[in-house]
C-alpha cells in the first residue's frame, strides 16, 4: 500500500479530526469533507500542506481510501451527498455507531438498530460496490491513533465483506498500533457496534473514558 495514499476523511467531528491528524502523521494525504467545507478551515491551516478540504461529493472522489466518521442519524444521508459513484470500489472504514438521539438510560445508548442488523450493512446495502470495513467504534478518540497502555496493545475489531479491502485497514490499524481481529462478513457488525455500548457504560456511569477492548487467546 503507497505510503502517501490519499485518504478522505467524511466528517468534521472530534472522530474526524483525530483520525485524519492521525493520517497525516503517518505521511499521508488527506481531504476532509463536511457540509460546510469552511467549518475546517482553522484545521487545514493547522494541519499543514498534506491536509485540504472540500465538500462530501469532493473529499469522496478524492479519496483511495475512504474514513466514514459521521453521526450515526447521518449516515445514509452522507452516503448520498458522497455521490454512490464516487464510492464503487473503495475501500470505507466504518466508525459510525447507531446511537439515537434520545439521553442514554443507566449510561446505556440507545441505538435505532436491533441485534439482528446492523448500521454498516444498511451502508453496505446502499452501496454494493463498495468495501465497507467496520473499524474505530468501540474505543473513544482520544486513543484512536497509537494508544498507550501498560498491558500492550489492544485489539480493534474488525469486519467486512472484502479481504483486500480489510487488508488495506489491518495496515493502516498497524501503523494507529492496534492489535487486529477480524471477525469476518458484515454481519459481524451486529456484534461489533454494540462494543460502543459497552464500552460508554463506564464514562456514563462513572466518567471513566479511558479504557480499551482486547481479546485474549490461550
Amino acid at each position: 500500500m503507497p505510503h502517501k495514499m490519499k485518504i478522505s476523511v467524511i466528517g468534521s467531528g472530534d472522530v474526524g479530526t483525530v483520525l485524519a491528524n492521525g493520517f497525516i502523521k503517518h505521511g499521508y494525504h488527506v481531504m476532509r469533507g463536511s457540509r460546510d467545507p469552511k467549518k475546517l478551515n482553522a484545521w487545514k491551516e493547522k494541519a499543514g500542506e498534506n491536509a485540504s478540504i472540500g465538500n462530501f461529493e469532493e473529499s469522496a472522489k478524492y479519496g483511495e481510501v475512504i474514513v466514514f466518521a459521521v453521526k450515526g442519524t447521518a449516515a445514509i444521508s452522507a452516503i448520498n451527498l458522497c455521490g454512490l459513484e464516487n464510492l464503487k470500489g473503495k475501500t470505507i472504514i466504518d466508525t459510525t455507531n447507531p446511537i439515537d438521539d434520545e439521553a442514554p438510560n443507566h449510561g446505556v445508548l440507545k441505538y435505532f438498530t436491533d441485534i439482528n442488523g446492523s448500521l454498516m450493512e444498511r451502508l453496505q446495502f446502499t452501496v454494493p460496490e463498495a468495501n465497507f470495513i467496520k473499524a474505530f467504534n468501540s474505543v473513544g478518540n482520544a486513543m484512536m491513533v497509537n494508544p498507550e497502555f501498560k498491558e500492550g496493545k489492544p485489539t480493534m475489531f474488525i469486519c467486512g465483506n472484502n479481504d483486500q479491502a480489510k487488508n488495506v485497514v489491518r495496515e493502516i490499524l498497524d501503523q494507529f498500533g492496534w492489535e487486529i481481529e477480524d471477525m469476518g462478513s458484515a454481519e459481524a457488525a451486529r456484534a461489533i457496534e454494540p462494543l460502543c455500548m459497552l464500552w460508554c457504560i463506564p464514562g456514563f456511569l462513572r466518567n471513566d473514558w479511558s479504557h480499551a477492548f482486547k481479546l485474549l487467546k490461550k
